[in-house]
C-alpha cells in the first residue's frame, strides 16, 4: 500500500523530467585532505530511461591539473515533487595531474546527491563521490570530492521542448 501511494505521488515529477547540463563547482579530496584542490566538472546526463536508470557522462579537472572523464548511470529518487535524491555510478579514466596518485588509471566513481527541483525542472544540489581504483592497483588511496551542482534542462539551449 505504502509503495502504491509513493509510485502515484512521484509519477508527475518522473513524467517530465528533460536532459539536463549539469554544472559542478567545489573541492576535491575534501576528507582524506592529501591535496585538496578546487574542482570542477560538467555533465551531460539524458533523459532516455534503461530500466529505472538513465545514462550520463561528464568530465571533471581540478586546480592541481587533474582530469577525469567518466560515464556510467544514474537512478533518481524522488522524495514528492521538489526533492530528488541521485545515485550514481560510473567507470573513469584518471589523470592525476600534480595531485593524488589514485593507483591506476581506471577508476570507479559512486555518487550520491541531493537536490531541489524548481518549476523549470532545473535542479540545485549538493553531491559526494568517491573515485576508487577497487584494487586493481598496487595502491588504492581513492578519494571524495565534494560539489554544489547546478542542473539546466537541455530545452533552455535548444529552445525545443520534449
Amino acid at each position: 500500500m505504502a509503495a502504491a501511494v509513493f509510485a502515484s505521488a512521484s509519477a508527475p515529477a518522473r513524467a517530465d523530467d528533460p536532459a539536463f547540463l549539469t554544472f559542478q563547482g567545489g573541492g576535491w579530496d575534501v576528507i582524506q585532505q592529501h591535496k585538496v584542490a578546487a574542482a570542477w566538472a560538467m555533465e551531460y546526463r539524458d533523459d532516455t530511461k534503461l530500466w529505472i536508470f538513465k545514462p550520463f557522462g561528464g568530465m571533471m579537472m581540478n586546480s592541481n591539473a587533474g582530469l577525469d572523464a567518466y560515464a556510467g548511470i544514474l537512478l533518481d529518487v524522488y522524495l514528492g515533487r521538489r526533492i530528488v535524491a541521485q545515485l550514481g555510478f560510473a567507470p573513469t579514466i584518471y589523470y592525476r595531474g600534480t595531485g593524488i596518485d589514485l593507483g591506476y588509471p581506471l577508476e570507479f566513481r559512486s555518487s550520491a546527491e541531493m537536490a531541489y527541483r524548481f518549476d523549470d525542472r532545473s535542479r540545485l544540489g549538493v553531491q559526494i563521490y568517491h573515485l576508487s581504483n577497487a584494487g586493481l592497483g598496487w595502491t588504492n588511496p581513492g578519494t571524495e570530492v565534494l560539489m554544489l551542482s547546478y542542473s539546466v534542462p537541455i530545452t533552455r539551449f535548444t529552445g525545443k521542448s520534449k
